[in-house]
């Protein structure tokens, strides 16, 4: 059921006399479909699968390879003009989330209460912002200045407006050795041979780049048409996780724990964040009404991805690397966990009455995916907001993302500087 809460865990630990005064939303837009590259790559893939097809009434040769023999006969409906835009089932995820946030914090998304609704310049991410909209109703009040979608890339795509991240992390191959040795490794190459045989084609038709692509596509049709597709027939459980190690790999070392500079990027969102809190906070104690209850901003993975690192969430005790798949079995690092499509981190502050200390009248919960977090600092899913602010406060007051970003003047190699 797409409108079911789970479990009731939202403001367990809290006072009884607690009331939501805030809430902060980084969402990731819904289902998409592929890219244009993605799409390319599949054209690719499917015209060597074709080129090999035997000739018709060759029997014998379709019964030898069944699995080339569906994939042969499969439509390929994708064009590349659907680069990466918003499936209908991605409209359909944003509001069923809208509609889920609005149950759980009834007083915040009480009708006529002011909406702030920001998101990335991508097509995908203004059409989820104007589904999420679409999914609290037509009483939901965005304000007269408010009216559409405010687009925000310098806090929903930081990433491309950090040079030193993008010359030394984005464009740099070498920044990426780890992903590119495990595409060479031995797990990898076991489940090439697996799918080129499976496939009857030569092994040195295919590489790590087409057996992936053939992987997201057998996702991409779960996620969009909720089919179970013939691509998926080519892989088994053990083959699906050495291929999500691979794109957790690639995440690791681009948007997560890999670099430093991939985290410390996102700075100029975490502050934005606690720059609002703190506004709630003020309004609060000069008995103000809140000027924004809700926030809520539309971006990407590569969004939400460095801003959970950034907090130190889902690091493992050795980085992930090509040569220890095994051992990161059970990483934390899944990204398809993490950051699945319409991913959301909500950040909900509480004013609690009746408290022993000052310090406890303000106090914070986080929700990763609908799901309370437990605290870095304190192993609870309730943090008063100082204590929070006060973990964090070597970000919140030193990291500027103006002198992050900056590409270092001297001739450094780039790993030197990462």
């Amino acid at each position: 059921d797409p409108l079911s809460l789970g479990p009731a865990a939202v403001g367990s630990g809290l006072p009884p006399s607690c009331a939501p005064l805030q809430l902060r939303a980084l969402l990731r837009h819904g289902t998409r479909y592929p890219t244009a590259e993605q799409i390319r790559r599949l054209g690719d893939l499917r015209a060597r699968l074709l080129r090999r097809r035997p000739a018709a009434g060759s029997g014998a040769a379709a019964a030898a390879c069944p699995i080339a023999a569906d994939l042969a006969a499969w439509q390929m409906w994708y064009n590349e003009s659907l680069d990466g835009r918003l499936a209908p089932q991605g409209r359909r995820d944003m509001e069923h989330l809208a509609r889920r946030l609005a149950a759980r914090f009834p007083a915040l998304f009480a009708a006529r209460r002011r909406l702030v609704l920001a998101s990335s310049s991508k097509h995908r991410c203004l059409q989820s912002g104007a589904a999420f909209r679409r999914g609290l109703g037509p009483s939901f009040s965005l304000g007269s200045d408010e009216a559409e979608v405010e687009v925000n890339d310098s806090l929903m795509r930081f990433f491309d407006h950090c040079a030193k991240f993008v010359a030394l992390v984005e464009e740099n191959d070498t920044a990426m050795c780890q992903v590119k040795a495990f595409k060479e490794g031995p797990e990898m190459k076991e489940v090439v041979e697996k799918v080129a045989s499976a496939l009857c084609l030569p092994v040195e038709e295919l590489n790590a780049d087409l057996v992936q692509v053939a992987f997201l596509t057998c996702s991409y049709e779960l996620a969009i048409k909720n089919v179970t597709s013939p691509w998926c027939s080519l892989f088994s459980e053990e083959d699906a996780k050495v291929l999500e190690y691979l794109n957790d790999l690639k995440q690791y070392w681009k948007r997560g724990y890999g670099y430093d500079i991939n985290s410390r990027s996102s700075c100029i969102l975490f502050q934005d964040i606690f720059q609002h809190l703190d506004k709630a906070v003020e309004e609060s104690k000069s008995s103000k009404p809140i000027s924004s209850p809700v926030i809520v901003q539309v971006g990407h993975a590569e969004t939400l991805q460095p801003l959970l690192a950034l907090m130190g969430f889902f690091k493992d005790d050795e980085p992930l690397k090509a040569n220890n798949y095994i051992r990161q079995a059970h990483r934390k690092f899944r990204t398809g966990r993490i950051v699945p499509y319409a991913a959301n981190l909500v950040f909900v502050l509480y004013h609690c009455d009746q408290v022993k200390n000052p310090e406890e009248e303000y106090q914070v919960q986080m929700l990763l995916n609908e799901k309370l977090m437990l605290f870095q600092h304190s192993n609870e899913t309730i943090s008063t907001y100082t204590d929070l602010k006060d973990y964090y406060k070597n970000i919140l007051e030193n990291c500027h993302f103006k002198e992050e970003c900056e590409l270092p003047k001297v001739n450094n190699t780039a790993i030197d500087e990462l």
